[in-house]
């Protein structure tokens, strides 16, 4: 059995069940639109790595006049029929992401009364389109972006600081298009799935408000490295108002694609499956010590596959290149030599085909991995350079953009020794 195929093999089904065209057909059929009003317009965004799948299924179920705006990473950019599509940056913003984001706001501002806003979200979004509250510049943002990554803040803790920061993010979708009504459909990138923050809520309330977002990074000891004017905009008192109300439906995330990971595992591979309830969150060297302990405990004396599924964060401490997953993966392979044995593959990659600012989706390691790096391998992980160290493996999951985003899944097999 190639265990290394079938890590790619269960590596897609977890991509194809989310795939964003499926889900907003799966939705949409089951619950149709409803006409708007004579005269009025559904105005349809997406927002997101997968923003232009989202909106071209989208579409194909709006009836009488539209007008369509999709923001999506420029690796997944196509042209759509009937839509406007634009790219920003991720997973710093940049000024084309400034571009975006006002261009956002501008197009569900023209809805009124009779019109409808269908707003299409995913992860990535928080970075693809900014709009900068006042007093704060695109330089700011960008800089608390590359705080909150370097210091390894989870996805939550960034976008709780971001939404205070953005006239987009935290529901600012809402009252862009209020009195007009809003149907949300949501592809969650997020652990626990809270939909405030994925892609930064632009549809729904804010996870805390300024005081909260300053408490912190206060606690993080972040506060002085972020600028002045961040600082200064959130030392101000701010009575947030509650959004309008709009009706948010959750239709593709992780827990989806670990779901069908582990029935292709059982039912065509006769895999024994573990762990695939298990969140995998938190520094990957953690990560890496549950992985290997979870993968010391199981049995092995018959074909396992233990799932995992989440976003862990890297603490950068070197100026080398890569990403969660691949470092995750790096460390796995340096434990698994240490402590397993027998025939083994792990493979830990991004949904959305992209793991940091790299062309890897993440790394696929076994036995031999470590020792396949060489004497350096402890000197580049050290460095946080684990894309040189997986590449001199040949140990890099290469797929380019998958079109989607659900967060990260890990997958390690192992045979009867």
């Amino acid at each position: 059995m190639d265990l290394t195929e079938t890590a790619k093999r269960l590596f897609q089904v977890a991509v194809a069940r989310a795939d964003p065209e499926r889900a907003v057909r799966d939705f949409l059929e089951a619950s149709p639109l409803a006409p708007v009003p004579d005269g009025g317009t559904t105005f349809v965004v997406a927002l997101g790595k997968a923003a232009v799948p989202m909106m071209r299924e989208a579409l194909r179920h709006v009836s009488g006049p539209s007008q369509a705006l999709a923001v999506t990473n420029p690796e997944n950019m196509a042209e759509i029929d009937g839509a406007t599509v634009l790219s920003g940056s991720h997973p710093v913003p940049d000024t084309a992401s400034a571009i975006a984001g006002h261009a956002i706001l501008d197009h569900v501002q023209r809805a009124g009364q009779n019109d409808r806003v269908l707003a299409l979200i995913s992860g990535g979004g928080s970075a693809l389109a900014v709009a900068p509250s006042a007093g704060v510049k695109l330089a700011d943002k960008a800089r608390v972006n590359q705080t909150l990554l370097a210091a390894g803040r989870d996805i939550t803790q960034m976008n709780l600081i971001r939404q205070q920061l953005s006239d987009l993010k935290g529901g600012g979708v809402l009252r862009a298009a209020a009195p007009a009504s809003v149907l949300g459909l949501i592809l969650s990138d997020v652990v626990g799935d809270d939909l405030r923050a994925i892609a930064s809520g632009p549809t729904v309330s804010a996870l805390s408000d300024r005081a909260g977002a300053k408490a912190l990074l206060v606690q993080k000891n972040l506060w002085e490295d972020v600028p002045a004017a961040v600082r200064a905009h959130l030392s101000q008192a701010d009575a947030p108002k509650p959004p309008p109300v709009a009706h948010n439906h959750l239709i593709g995330s992780n827990r989806h694609s670990l779901n069908a990971m582990a029935r292709h595992a059982r039912v065509d591979g006769h895999w024994e499956v573990h762990c695939a309830s298990a969140a995998l969150v938190g520094d990957v060297s953690d990560a890496a010590h549950r992985v290997i302990a979870a993968a010391a405990a199981a049995p092995v004396d018959r074909p396992v596959a233990l799932l995992f599924g989440g976003e862990t964060t890297v603490q950068l401490r070197g100026t080398g290149r890569g990403g969660r997953n691949q470092e995750l993966a790096l460390r796995v392979a340096k434990l698994g030599a240490q402590h397993l044995t027998g025939r083994w593959v792990f493979l830990s990659a991004g949904t959305d085909g992209r793991d940091g600012a790299t062309d890897a989706a993440g790394g696929l390691v076994d036995g031999g991995t470590w020792a396949a790096i060489g004497p350096q391998a402890e000197a580049l992980l050290r460095n946080n350079d684990s894309y040189t160290a997986l590449t001199l493996a040949r140990a890099l999951l290469v797929t380019g953009g998958t079109g989607t985003n659900v967060a990260d899944v890990q997958i390690f097999l192992r045979l009867p020794e």
